[in-house]
């Protein structure tokens, strides 16, 4: 078995084969009748808040059903049901790094290059946040399929584009309105199969320009781990060093985002630095990536370490003698607390809370619920995702 290929859709016709390229001109495209998801009061358009139909339940629908049938085939030979697919394409879901563009903003604003870093670190971490209980595998978009995002109240456009079909490659480009900033980047995501789990490896580089400060930042996106392939609850984890580095002036950041370890002690969590180029430590980045990032002096930092491991020291003395049972291996661990803010930190970001019903939608944030809606006299070329049948139909409860 071919560790490295891909899980191709299954019912779309689109499965892997090398012997032909599957591209946009083959395929069906949903006819816009003038169908519009938000509502427009006043002249303003308000973005939908939720999906046309509820999440299709995936209780009748076991992976390893598909697996067991399996054995001995290249995984991109496994046609994966869609039951286990989201109603976005591929494209779409990349268009969710730009969730917080508040933070490119910000970063442009500021006129010392460590706070532009720390800032744009922030800005990295909350690329990965939305993936947070997305379980749902997004559809794999067509050779030469489109998507296109404009939006004026946050200052930007973008388009992403299918470029290649073996390997998949998908490329993205966003750019400020008021030309700021660009951001642009491509990905082809390698995933192997471990039995219990997938591991997506992301590969591709991110590239973010801050244009008043003839700055390019260059990272790559952390490993993505979905736990309890075969049984039990599915839960993803982010792990790996993310480096960012600053080409103009020689800083860098290492954001070490933390396998979950034994006992669950460091799920989500994010810690790391920010680098001049004499390597000498600026700040102390820490948080995680479900939930915030905060900022400080790395001489607090150390400080705080130093009486924390003191403190646990003196604990472990007074529990000597108990025993603990080992944990299942892919067993989520459970989440007992938030990130401890030490004295002395600046919050650099927070993720934005999901709407009510996010369970029963697919655990879409807010902004992902907006990016297939249609909106009024928006003329998109018919390769665009949002004219995909196949995804309006799930988004829909049509299977």
């Amino acid at each position: 078995m071919n560790s490295e290929e891909e899980f191709y859709d299954a019912e779309t016709g689109l499965e892997s084969d090398d012997s032909c390229e599957v591209s946009f001109k083959d395929a069906l495209v949903f006819e816009n009748k003038q169908v519009t998801d938000g509502k427009q009061e006043n002249g303003v358009w308000e973005r939908r808040k939720t999906l046309p139909a509820e999440m299709i339940s995936r209780n009748n629908f076991s992976v390893w059903s598909i697996l067991k049938k399996c054995i001995g085939m290249e995984l991109s030979k496994i046609a994966m049901p869609v039951v286990f697919n989201e109603p976005l394409s591929f494209l779409q879901r990349i268009s969710e790094y730009m969730e917080h563009t508040q933070l490119i903003h910000q970063a442009c604003s500021l006129s010392d290059s460590t706070d532009r870093m720390q800032v744009v670190a922030a800005f990295a971490v909350s690329a990965v946040a939305s993936q947070w209980e997305r379980t749902g595998k997004p559809f794999n978009p067509l050779l030469g399929e489109t998507y296109e995002l404009m939006r004026e109240e946050e200052g930007y456009r973008l388009i992403s584009e299918q470029v290649s079909h073996h390997p998949p490659v998908s490329a993205f480009h966003a750019q400020s309105l008021k030309h700021e900033f660009e951001f642009h980047g491509s990905i082809d995501p390698k995933l192997k199969f471990w039995g219990k789990s997938v591991e997506a490896e992301p590969k591709g580089t991110m590239t973010l320009e801050l244009l008043k400060h003839k700055e390019a930042y260059t990272w790559t996106n952390p490993m993505c781990c979905v736990h309890n392939i075969i049984l039990g609850k599915l839960w993803i984890e982010q792990y790996g060093t993310v480096e960012i580095i600053n080409h103009r002036t020689g800083d860098k950041c290492v954001l070490n985002f933390k396998p979950v370890g034994m006992f669950g002690k460091e799920l989500h969590r994010v810690e790391g630095h920010i680098q001049d180029k004499s390597k000498k430590k600026r700040r102390v980045l820490y948080g995680k990536w479900t939930e915030c990032m905060y900022s400080i002096d790395p001489k607090v930092y150390d400080a705080y370490k130093k009486s924390e491991k003191k403190t646990a020291a003196e604990s472990k003395k007074l529990k000597k003698g108990r025993s603990c049972e080992a944990e299942e291996a892919d067993e989520m661990p459970d989440v007992h607390e938030t990130v401890t803010v030490i004295p002395g930190s600046a919050l650099l970001w927070r993720i934005s809370p999901r709407p009510a019903d996010s369970a029963q939608m697919y655990n879409f944030t807010s902004f992902a619920m907006t990016l297939n809606e249609m909106e009024p006299e928006t003329l998109l070329p018919p390769t665009d995702c949002r004219l995909r049948p196949d995804i309006r139909a799930m988004e829909n409860g049509d299977m």
